[in-house]
């Protein structure tokens, strides 16, 4: 079930926000929401809910163990997280490990969200090691921390640091619950209408080749704005729903596409997983504090696990440290003069872009010789008068406006908007907008097909 299928729109939601505003007390409230998040994940793995069941089990186990013992606390930290790891590393890394090996992969199916559960687990099993105050002995809390639906299946990852004061209390009022669905519908047309759009061009020049050069350039174009689109279209209707429910889950995109390094491009985008990396992996191996060498080696290694995060490919691999290598490039360079004047800091944003969509060339490909094909393709790509014929195909009336709303939205033109007009018509205005945008909606959904969230396989 994806927040974007005709089940999750006009039932599961609906009835869940109707039976949470029955509830007399916020005790049931959380009740009914753990409930009902663990019929969602039901809904699309049942055969995987008692190994997630499992992996709130061990976290809930773990952190009493970690908030009561004087004693061996770094020994059950220890095998906390090596349960967790071990737990993602079977169900997403066993098949390419014995792939690489050289032996036959035995099939295993991967359980959804398994990276966002599993990174949750670990950050709440840490932060009470670290502080025993902060961890709970309600199970029930902890079920609703880790399942509750909003963000279950592609984050935002979440602290239990964060959340666990509005699972203790919390005030609905309709001024958030229209803000919040609000922004839910916001992102399900991010979703339906843009990312959907640009994407169908994308699979097309991937999945067909892309010998043309203006080809090989339109497809990394519109697969950059698609896994923005598609991701960020997720979490806005995760933090939507958050609030409907009376939770403030934290921004997880911040315009990525404008930033003018890629520090500044990390510090914007999946918000939540950089800053998980960050908190519970760069710094404790020592962060920028020794030296500039050990800097570059903690930034190539946090960039490697990123791209592992991702999946068991080596397409993600490379990614990954191709991240790693830039960034500490970065480091090494007096970058930040060329960024103090206006031409230098547009230059910036230029690169910063451009070595953005070229590794997201090689996250897309399907390997790592479909990658390389790929890049040359946008660097020694001929013009011929087939790629003619599939632009032509490809670029249809609808799919240019996708496009073009694409390019004029990714960098932040709606905020500035706001900001701009803040008149009481602005917003009566804007709640039409919002209607609008639902009916467009519910017209594409009319259509047909099936939009998985690109996140999911991850």
């Amino acid at each position: 079930m994806v927040f974007s299928s005709p089940v999750f729109l006009f039932a599961f939601l609906p009835a869940v926000f109707l039976l949470e505003r029955l509830c007399p007390s916020l005790r049931l409230k959380n009740t009914l929401l753990a409930l009902a998040s663990l019929v969602f994940y039901a809904f699309g793995q049942l055969i995987f809910l008692p190994l997630f069941l499992g992996s709130v089990l061990l976290n809930y186990l773990s952190g009493l163990a970690l908030m009561r013992l004087p004693r061996g606390r770094r020994g059950v930290l220890a095998l906390a997280v090596a349960l967790n790891l071990l737990l993602l590393g079977v169900f997403k890394y066993g098949d390419f490990v014995l792939t690489n090996l050289g032996q036959a992969p035995v099939g295993i199916l991967l359980p959804i969200g398994i990276s966002f559960f599993t990174f949750q687990g670990m950050s709440y099993v840490i932060d009470v090691y670290r502080d025993p105050r902060s961890g709970t002995a309600d199970f029930g809390k902890l079920l609703l921390y880790l399942a509750f639906f909003p963000q279950l299946i592609a984050g935002p990852i979440v602290k239990y640091h964060d959340i666990s004061p509005q699972i203790d209390s919390r005030a609905t009022d309709p001024a958030s619950t229209e803000e919040g669905l609000r922004r839910f519908i916001r992102g399900l047309g991010k979703k339906l209408l843009i990312a959907d759009a640009v994407g169908r061009i994308a699979d097309a020049v991937f999945t067909g080749g892309a010998g043309d050069l203006r080809l090989a350039w339109l497809g990394a174009i519109c697969y950059t704005l698609q896994i923005y689109y598609d991701f960020s279209a997720y979490s806005d209707m995760a933090i939507g729903m958050g609030r409907m429910f009376g939770f403030r889950l934290k921004e997880n995109f911040l315009h990525p596409y404008a930033a003018d390094s890629l520090r500044d491009f990390w510090r914007r985008w999946h918000v939540s997983l950089s800053s998980w990396f960050k908190e519970y992996l760069y710094i404790p191996l020592g962060g920028n504090r020794k030296g500039k060498l050990r800097t570059a080696l903690n930034k190539l290694l946090v960039f490697l696990c990123t791209g592992l995060w991702h999946g068991a490919n080596w397409t993600f691999v490379v990614w990954g440290l191709g991240h790693g290598l830039l960034s500490s490039l970065e480091g090494a360079l007096p970058t930040e003069r060329l960024r103090k004047s206006r031409l230098g800091r547009l230059l910036s944003r230029v690169l910063t872009l451009l070595a953005v969509t070229l590794l997201f060339v090689i996250f897309r490909a399907e390997n790592l010789s479909a990658a390389w094909a790929m890049l040359c393709a946008l660097f020694a790509g001929r013009i011929t008068a087939a790629g003619t014929a599939e632009l032509v195909s490809l670029l249809q009336p609808a799919a240019l406006l996708a496009l073009g709303l694409a390019l004029v939205f990714a960098g932040g033109l709606r905020e500035k908007l706001y900001a701009r007009l803040q008149a009481p018509v602005f917003w009566h205005l804007a709640r039409i907008g919002s209607l609008a945008l639902l009916f467009l909606c519910i017209l594409s959904l009319s259509t047909g097909g099936f939009h998985p969230f690109l996140y999911f396989q991850f």
